[in-house]
């Protein structure tokens, strides 16, 4: 079969934006009935994202019923994309479809939930303590390729956004409505429920926040996010979210406040606004 380039598509290696949602419970009814809960009356929070099924949280052997999992994301307007799995959990997984997914953090490295480590043995070889410490040092070596690659792309994104002209809106947006800016953005008017703002830079809002904002999303983690009245259903910086399921500080909910991130934590801070 030839090899040639074909002008009808294009296959390349790339990274897609995904919800992860951490299953902790194999009480199906009992998640289904909080998620439901919790977003049905934002129907438009979802806004037909991808979402992959995280299984690594739940207890040693235990399995669940992802099809009513997925059927609830459905009615959510979420579709589920796969499931990142341990080991012991991927025979099961796979047998609802879905396919295994590999997560990795915004910063390079593999995200994986940590492992009992088994008890001591008798103590290594020679030749074993030296195929350790090769291993040990390949994968140090990877880490500092990773962090180094990161910072690059951090680099490459913050130019990009410094170097293009700032998006001014001047009118609310409705629910279902989206924004997406290659730079920073300027909102002067109300961002409704339902309603979101994406931004390769930074996002200033001088009205109240009640949709989804997300800032430097190709990886600028020095994006912020300033707003006048913060009321989001959802921040992200970087690709690090915190949705309203967790609530927001009295200090800043409803009042002015700026949102950066600090290594892999969201943090809301007022403004003052003097």
């Amino acid at each position: 079969m030839s090899q040639k380039k074909s002008p009808r598509f294009e296959l390349r290696s790339g990274n897609v934006d995904a919800l992860l949602l951490a299953l902790k419970t194999t009480d199906i009814a009992a998640l289904r009935d909080d998620l439901l809960s919790r977003f049905e009356s934002t129907p438009d929070f979802f806004s037909n994202d991808v979402v992959a099924l995280d299984l690594r949280r739940l207890e040693g052997d235990d399995q669940v019923a992802l099809d009513t999992v997925i059927e609830t994301l459905a009615l959510l307007k979420a579709r589920a994309i796969g499931v990142v799995a341990r080991e012991a959990q991927r025979g099961w997984a796979e047998s609802f479809g879905l396919p295994l997914l590999d997560s990795q953090s915004r910063r390079g490295g593999r995200d994986e939930t940590p492992q009992a480590e088994p008890a001591a043995a008798a103590g290594p070889s020679p030749a074993e303590a030296l195929a350790d410490a090769q291993a040990a040092a390949q994968a140090e070596a990877k880490a500092a390729a990773a962090e180094v690659e990161a910072a690059a792309t951090a680099a490459i994104a913050e130019a990009a956004a410094r170097s293009l002209p700032t998006m001014l809106i001047d009118k609310p947006l409705r629910s279902g409505q989206q924004i997406y800016a290659a730079g920073d953005v300027v909102i002067l008017d109300l961002v409704s429920y339902g309603a979101e703002v994406i931004a390769e830079g930074n996002i200033h809002i001088y009205a109240p926040l009640r949709g989804r904002a997300l800032a430097g999303v190709k990886g600028y983690a020095q994006a912020r996010i300033f707003c006048t009245c913060l009321e989001p259903e959802l921040l992200s910086i970087a690709g690090i979210y915190r949705t309203a399921e967790l609530p927001l500080p009295a200090d800043v909910l409803g009042k002015s406040a700026q949102v950066r991130l600090a290594g892999e934590k969201l943090i809301l801070e007022p403004l003052r606004m003097k």
